[in-house]
């Protein structure tokens, strides 16, 4: 469920007053509409560089997505934007990424976005999973396999991203860095390259054989078992169904199609 946004210059004076403790005086303020999981996004422009500043009140319900993008931070250098600073004060949790000029990554099939993606799923699957509170995926998707038994097959000790879309990926030079870690997961290490066939599919226009060839590009990929898999585009399905249904319009829309699509080729003898 998307956060309704709000202007930078909308904080309480007292919480300006502290990013400007990090920052020195904000010069400018730009606002970013990416991403669904913020009250505050912006690039804060000062006298000494400029860096993206994300936040939520301290009452919201997903407050603690904050706190889990915060640890996550430190194992994830290199494949995500450097964490600067993390303040709470006045009812607000604010966290500082590095600035990165980049664009929104390309799912296209013939984009060059998509290898750079692929190798970041690669660098990641090889990180150790941290001993952080994460969701695990097996509880994760437990309500959304036909037989709850079956949702052990997604469990593991990788660390996941699982919210791939396009806009949580900054491709900057030959580089693509992953953002948004608030759904980070703890799981089977071939489940971020399952998520990404949906998103391709979804955001790419990729028929479900292309994108699973791009998700082979992922070593981890290639061990998956074949039912466990299947079990994962089928829950994946049931998922994209009750989001779509609850909250219906043509982005939920194309996701559910997309699931559905992957769920169906998966099926195919």
């Amino acid at each position: 469920m998307p956060t309704t946004r709000i202007a930078f210059e909308d904080l309480p004076t007292a919480v300006q007053t502290a990013v400007e403790e990090h920052t020195g005086p904000v010069l400018k303020i730009e606002s970013s509409a990416a991403g669904f999981n913020s009250e505050i996004s912006a690039r804060v422009h000062t006298e000494t560089g400029t860096c993206h500043v994300k936040g939520l009140r301290t009452t919201h319900p997903r407050v603690w997505t904050q706190q889990r993008e915060a640890d996550v931070a430190p194992y994830v250098r290199g494949i995500a934007p450097a964490l600067l600073w993390d303040i709470q004060t006045g009812g607000w949790h604010l966290l500082a990424f590095e600035a990165i000029d980049g664009h929104h990554a390309d799912y296209a099939p013939q984009s060059p976005d998509v290898p750079k993606v692929a190798d970041t799923l690669r660098r990641l699957s090889a990180v150790p999973c941290p001993e952080i509170e994460l969701r695990h995926a097996e509880q994760r998707l437990h309500d959304y396999v036909d037989r709850q038994a079956d949702a052990e097959l997604f469990a593991g000790d990788a660390l996941l991203h699982t919210d791939l879309n396009n806009e949580n990926v900054l491709v900057t030079g030959e580089q693509a860095l992953l953002v948004d870690w608030a759904w980070a997961t703890r799981g089977a290490p071939w489940l971020d390259a399952g998520y990404w066939v949906i998103w391709l599919m979804a955001a790419g226009g990729h028929t479900p054989e292309n994108a699973e060839g791009w998700a082979a590009r992922v070593p981890a990929w290639q061990s998956a078992p074949r039912r466990a898999v299947d079990v994962f585009a089928g829950a994946n399905a049931n998922l994209w169904e009750e989001i779509a249904g609850a909250e219906p319009d043509p982005w939920t829309e194309r996701m559910r199609d997309a699931a559905r699509g992957w769920s169906a080729y998966r099926s195919l003898p």
